[in-house]
């Protein structure tokens, strides 16, 4: 979030079954909470962990505070001390921090892993990894924590975009959820909706030069059937698929469809849209939901619905991948306190106490009832969407071809070059580069 990801507010309802459970297993491979993984606390001594975090993933600042206070609860011996940064500082911060070894634990996003172990910024934990976690996790989670066939960390939820839906503002048009399971059928729909004056501007989107441009252009990429690289890692988003993801992206705007100050917005800004009944689909990440139904902050409570992204011409329609991963920063001076807090985090028991705010990247987590039930919309919705999912140019150098696209993707949107100029532009800088 990815992401990429949207500010959450409030604390999260959970069972006190499920609270009980995070106390009594705060490590998926079974230890107790006060056993180390691999080494201790080195003689019984205090440990201070300095731990990254992002303020705009789905779990909020008051979840991570609780999750923080249980894992200190059962390690006193270990105090967890948290930064929060935006999405869009939370890269350079783990980049500028790594050579003083400032934090022991960083969150990273899955189009990281390349560009931080080749340039040793994060430790190898393959070695830490036990073996049953690998059929365990959902693959696209894991998928977030790999680099060369070896774990650079551990998943911390799967995530991709999902679609929403105000089914109110649908109904004025005698249109349901059914019309909008294809990008023609969104399209035909925001008309109708524009036409009868229903909401001026019906679609919303995440298109401002930022990585969450990147984010919406993968999934509408991968609906037109195209994908970033070719098998030898180069740009292909010059060709067919790639060119008319993004000749459509530009047509919304022409046609009034999409709102004109979608090249500005951020996650952020697009729930706040949907939330004050000013847009009337999108495209954001799975706690979307819950923001959209907190009466504290939104105006269209119980009336927007949740589904995978539409599908496209090619009939595909996948998500874009957004998991995230705990990495061990290369010259932290407690990697085994700093493994035994990402054990913690990303446990099964930590993660189902708080999946109303992210889905968990454990296969059982899906059969549990008592778990689905807190949040049913989105487990159907995501579950579905995790089957498949597209992933963002799997490259070292990502940051820079991530910033190549998102200019020339935003030339294209604002009309300064053709959409085939901007993507030939885009190929020609990015691949110059390897």
């Amino acid at each position: 979030m990815t992401i990429r990801r949207i500010h959450r507010r409030g604390a999260l309802a959970a069972s006190a079954a499920l609270a009980a459970l995070a106390l009594a297993a705060c490590s998926v491979t079974g230890t107790s909470g006060n056993q180390a993984t691999g080494g201790s606390t080195g003689g019984g001594g205090q440990v201070t962990l300095n731990a990254l975090f992002m303020k705009q993933a789905g779990y909020s600042e008051d979840d991570i505070a609780k999750m923080i206070a249980t894992f200190e609860q059962q390690n006193p011996t270990i105090k967890v001390t948290p930064t929060f940064v935006a999405y869009e500082a939370l890269h350079d911060k783990i980049v500028t921090s790594a050579p003083a070894g400032t934090y022991d634990v960083v969150l990273m996003d899955v189009i990281w892993p390349a560009e931080f172990a080749s340039k040793g910024l994060i430790q190898d934990v393959s070695s830490r990894f036990p073996s049953s976690w690998k059929t365990d996790m959902l693959g696209g989670a894991l998928s977030a924590a790999q680099y060369q066939g070896k774990y650079y960390g551990v998943p911390w939820g799967p995530s991709t975009k999902l679609f929403y839906a105000n089914t109110d503002m649908l109904a004025k048009v005698g249109a349901t959820t059914a019309d909008v399971q294809t990008w023609d059928g969104v399209l035909a729909v925001a008309k109708k909706l524009k036409d009868a004056g229903v909401v001026q501007y019906p679609l919303a989107w995440s298109w401002s030069q930022a990585e969450a441009l990147i984010c919406d252009y993968a999934q509408l990429l991968g609906a037109f059937g195209g994908q970033f690289t070719d098998s030898s890692g180069k740009l292909v988003v010059n060709q067919g698929p790639g060119v008319a993801a993004l000749t459509w992206m530009k047509k919304t705007l022409d046609d009034g469809l999409t709102n004109p100050a979608s090249p500005t917005m951020l996650e952020d800004d697009v729930s706040k849209t949907m939330a004050s009944g000013q847009a009337a689909m999108s495209l954001n990440w799975e706690s979307t939901f819950r923001d959209l139904n907190d009466a504290s902050i939104s105006q269209v409570v119980g009336k927007v619905a949740v589904m995978p992204t539409p599908k496209g011409p090619s009939g595909a329609n996948p998500g874009v991948n957004g998991s995230m991963a705990w990495a061990i920063g290369a010259k932290s001076a407690h990697p085994d306190e700093a493994w035994k807090l990402i054990e913690f985090l990303s446990s099964e028991a930590n993660q189902d106490q708080f999946a109303v705010s992210q889905m968990p990247n454990w296969k059982a987590s899906y059969q549990k009832a008592d778990i689905t039930k807190t949040n049913p919309d989105v487990f159907k919705a995501a579950g579905q969407a995790y089957d498949s999912l597209i992933s963002r140019p799997e490259v070292p150098n990502y940051t820079q071809v991530s910033q190549i696209l998102q200019v020339e993707i935003q030339n294209a949107l604002l009309g300064k070059k053709t959409p085939q100029k901007a993507m030939d532009d885009a190929v020609a800088q990015a691949n110059a580069l390897s």
